[in-house]
């Protein structure tokens, strides 16, 4: 920045001088006077000046950006934990689901296991008094044969 300003400055000076040489003009070029000098100085200290207030902001910028890369790591840090709390608690909760289905089904099984088995009493009663009155009535057919008031029996009941 310092190196620009002394450049343009040192252009000025030239197009001046070239600019009185091409119009004609007999004055001779002025040389630096102490002020000028001075005025030089002064511009040039300026510059450094604003070099080093340049690179203090530049490094004040450089922490800040650190600042928030450091901020942008915690906050994702916080959302792989947030994800993971998340993992868990949806574990939890079919593990939960799992075990409330398992327990209900074990409980209806239990609570009709002794209905089943009477039904299967019943049925078995049944059977046994199916094949026992099966058993009568064709000892009743065999005696109607012979004997005719069991046969009218049998053939009013309708199982003759």
């Amino acid at each position: 920045m310092k190196t620009i300003l002394i450049f343009l400055f040192s252009l000025f000076l030239i197009i001046k001088t070239g600019a009185a040489e091409i119009t004609g003009s007999t004055e001779q070029p002025v040389s630096f006077t102490q002020t000028d000098r001075d005025r030089l100085i002064r511009i040039e200290t300026t510059l450094e000046q604003q070099d080093k207030r340049f690179v203090e902001l530049r490094e004040d910028m450089n922490k800040r950006f650190e600042q928030v890369d450091k901020r942008f790591e915690q906050v994702d840090k916080r959302f792989e934990q947030t994800n993971t709390y998340i993992g868990w608690l949806m574990a939890m909760f079919a593990a939960i689901t799992a075990t409330t289905i398992g327990f209900a089904i074990w409980d209806r099984r239990t609570m009709i296991r002794p209905f089943e088995t009477k039904v299967r009493e019943m049925e078995i009663s049944d059977e046994l008094k199916n094949t026992r009155v099966e058993k009568i009535l064709s000892s009743l057919r065999e005696l109607a044969r012979t004997d005719s008031k069991v046969a009218d029996a049998l053939r009013s009941s309708n199982l003759l």
